[in-house]
């Protein structure tokens, strides 16, 4: 039989899509031994915005984090970065980069996937190097988006720049959900053709309410891998579920090897987990035609209506949205994923506040059209053009990591005798953002059962005077 297998998002892009990325390390530790057993043949640990939030709100460090997760996970690792920005929006030197890799390599990971928000290829020259040098599996990621110059053909050149870079695997990623079965059955087979033997896999979101069709396509397309969630934080912005996907490709007589009896284990953890720490779970999404015109992802749509709120205009959200694919148009099409994502988003809401396009252009706005980020899809807008009135001397044409002077040799001198994580942090970030991590790590529960969770629930919990749990005949009686 075939066999289709899985990568595992629950640690990391599932809670990042539903629960704004908190999800902190006591949460995932008592149930990694099961997560072991489910038959996942990679486990997506770290991406961006995990490590940024790690440092910025849960005050844990990223690092020290990844190092306990591959210690304990016997299933190989995988870590996303975004080519020369890593974790935030800022550009890093080589040196920066490398290191990274280096570092990550270390501490246990086993596959090391790299992606660039443009599909600009350059920008993952560093990471690629420094990945296969460090001895980790290099997953090449290309981004998918709708517009007209985003055809098959765009995306076949770019899986052969990937396989000339020597990826070992190749992924299609798709942030927004924004990929239809239609467009799959035209774009996965050239994309596997353009592979030849390196493997393909899908990682796409449901917030169309499509992808547990499209990943169907992909299965019946010859693709390898698919990145899914368990079932409690699987859908609405995040991924499809394990259990579904599995049930599609198992009827279509592939093999999967998912232990099912682990894989309930798991769900019932983590739909506790949402009871427990009163987050949502994911539920299937509606089709909503109005995503393909703005194709912001939906978490960065819950948090701009939000800061709409605060501002009391959340009535134009509507309105805002709508000038967003205007603005994404003007811009040559760049993808909604972030760091782009936040600056259409960001141009929009000036211009319908404001009242007049383009009065008022951010500087992350003009470093994106003169090429400081990378080579554009398609060329900028005249209206845009007028308005910016960018100067010959600004365009960059080259790679932009090659602009950069090397950062290490400056942070050895400010910091004699740190480690590489320390170094690694100290360019990232803020001395005082990175001030309490460090704190001791809490001591770490790894192993748990559901008569256990409840009690520790109910013995927190201040509300509850009294409780008798009943169950096979024994009774258990909790009192404050």
């Amino acid at each position: 039989m075939k066999r289709f297998g899985f990568v595992d998002v629950t640690l990391r892009d599932a809670h990042q899509c539903l629960w704004g990325t908190r999800m902190t390390t006591a949460m995932m530790t008592p149930i990694l031994e099961e997560i072991d057993r489910c038959g996942y043949d990679t486990i997506n640990i770290l991406g961006g915005a995990v490590f940024d939030v790690c440092v910025r709100y849960l005050h844990e460090d990223p690092f020290a984090r990844v190092k306990l997760l591959c210690e304990r996970l016997r299933t190989p690792t995988d870590a996303l970065t975004r080519g020369q920005s890593l974790y935030t929006f800022e550009l890093f030197p080589d040196d920066v980069v490398e290191l990274n890799a280096k570092v990550l390599a270390k501490l246990g990971i086993k596959v090391f996937t790299v992606y660039d928000a443009l599909n600009d290829n350059r920008n993952l020259e560093s990471s690629i190097k420094a990945g296969r040098e460090a001895g980790m599996k290099i997953n090449g990621w290309l981004t998918y988006t709708l517009s007209p110059v985003h055809t098959d053909a765009y995306y076949v050149a770019r899986a052969k720049e990937l396989v000339e870079q020597k990826s070992d695997i190749l992924c299609i990623k798709d942030p927004t959900g924004l990929l239809t079965p239609e467009r799959g059955r035209s774009l996965f087979s050239a994309v596997v053709q353009a592979a030849g033997p390196i493997p393909v896999q899908l990682h796409s979101h449901c917030q169309s309410g499509l992808a547990p069709e499209v990943y169907q396509v992909a299965i019946e397309s010859g693709f390898a891998h698919g990145y899914t969630a368990s079932e409690p934080l699987a859908n609405g912005a995040s991924l499809p579920a394990t259990e579904e996907i599995a049930g599609r490709a198992e009827r279509l007589g592939f093999k999967t090897g998912m232990n099912r009896k682990a894989l309930k284990r798991v769900a019932d953890y983590f739909r506790w987990l949402c009871v427990r720490e009163d987050k949502p779970a994911g539920v299937p999404a509606k089709y909503d035609p109005a995503l393909y015109q703005h194709q912001i992802p939906g978490g960065m749509i819950s948090n701009l209506r939000y800061q709409l709120q605060t501002m009391k205009i959340e009535h134009r959200l509507p309105e805002i949205l709508e000038e967003a694919a205007r603005v994404r148009k003007d811009l040559g099409y760049p993808i909604a994923v972030s760091p782009f994502a936040q600056y259409i988003v960001t141009q929009a809401v000036l211009n319908v506040v404001q009242g007049e396009r383009y009065k008022t252009i951010p500087d992350e706005v003009r470093k994106y059209a003169a090429g400081c980020y990378g080579k554009l899809a398609a060329p900028i807008s005249g209206d845009f053009l007028d308005r910016i009135d960018l100067k010959e001397k600004d365009l960059v044409s080259n790679r932009p990591g090659e602009n950069l002077e090397p950062w290490l040799p400056r942070l050895r001198r400010e910091l004699p005798g740190a480690l590489d994580e320390e170094l690694l942090l100290a360019a990232f970030y803020d001395r005082k953002l990175l001030a309490p991590l460090s704190k001791p790590p809490p001591q770490y529960s790894f192993r748990t059962t559901p008569l256990a969770e409840l009690a520790g629930w109910l013995a927190q919990r201040r509300d509850i005077e009294y409780a008798r749990i009943r169950f096979a005949g024994t009774e258990m009686t909790f009192s404050s």
